[in-house]
């Protein structure tokens, strides 16, 4: 099914490429942001695929009082607006609050809505209010055919410029488990779709105060997810993970990062080249 193009910068969703959405969970420092993005912007020249910065400047949704959040809205909006300016990257950031959208929006590519607030009417209203290109995460608690729902709250406030991202459904305690029929499923509504393989791996509040993860099962997912047909995959990744302040269990090492790019590219085209002449039949 043809998807809506959306545009974040000079990348476009819903296109002929597969898009990569990648960075830190959390802004760690200015120096750690700038690096992993710098990093970054050499790995999409060099392997022809489309990437958007990601980093949060405030992670509201923790397991512990005690984890780090990030530097704030003020400072961590300078942040991304230096790596947007120095790198050339688009940047999506999450947001949590109807207030952060406006300054949020004066900066960023992409506001996103965090799926724990998938159903914050005021919130997804604000995102769609600043005519931003607005990344909607499904919540861990609905069925995929519940995004129509949510969608449609965007569209009331004048904004077709949206995403759609599957990460996972709760799956009993400290677990989620990724369908992929969602992905087939969201698609019917004509937006760009999304996986999330890196929250998708992760398992919420089972590491002792704070979110584990198994990590080794993001690359089979982001494969997967591919193959059946995604317009961008969404990933966290981080040059040290086991030493990352926030959702280290579930992120991907940056220094692996172009071999798995290699192979999502591959189905990617595979797939594209597939569909084309089943078309031309």
């Amino acid at each position: 099914m043809k998807v809506r193009e959306v545009k974040a910068g000079t990348v476009v969703f819903g296109g002929p490429r597969l898009v990569l959405v990648a960075g830190p969970c959390v802004i760690e420092s200015e120096e750690s942001c700038l690096r992993h993005a710098a990093c970054l912007a050499r790995i999409g020249e060099a392997s022809g695929v489309p990437i958007v910065f990601k980093c949060s400047f405030d992670k509201a949704n923790r397991t512990s009082h005690e984890s780090f959040r990030g530097p704030g809205l003020e400072a961590g909006l300078r942040v991304l607006e230096r790596v947007r300016r120095e790198t050339g990257l688009p940047v999506l950031t999450d947001i949590h609050e109807p207030s952060q959208a406006a300054p949020a929006a004066e900066v960023v590519d992409v506001l996103q809505v965090p799926a724990l607030l998938s159903r914050q009417t005021d919130l997804v209203a604000a995102a769609a209010a600043t005519g931003r290109a607005v990344n909607l995460k499904k919540g861990q608690f609905l069925a995929p055919w519940d995004m129509g729902a949510v969608l449609a709250k965007a569209e009331n406030y004048g904004n077709t410029n949206l995403l759609v991202t599957e990460r996972g459904f709760s799956f009993g305690y400290n677990n989620l488990v990724s369908d992929m029929r969602s992905l087939v499923i969201m698609r019917r509504f004509g937006y760009p779709v999304v996986f999330d393989a890196t929250h998708s791996v992760q398992l919420p509040g089972a590491g002792s105060g704070r979110s584990g993860g198994e990590r080794e099962f993001i690359a089979p997912l982001a494969r997967a997810a591919v193959a059946v047909g995604v317009d961008a995959v969404f990933m966290e990744v981080h040059e040290e993970p086991d030493r990352a302040l926030s959702d280290g269990p579930n992120s991907y090492p940056l220094e692996a990062l172009p071999g798995l790019l290699e192979e999502l590219r591959g189905l990617a085209e595979f797939g594209q080249q597939r569909r084309a002449r089943a078309a031309g039949q």
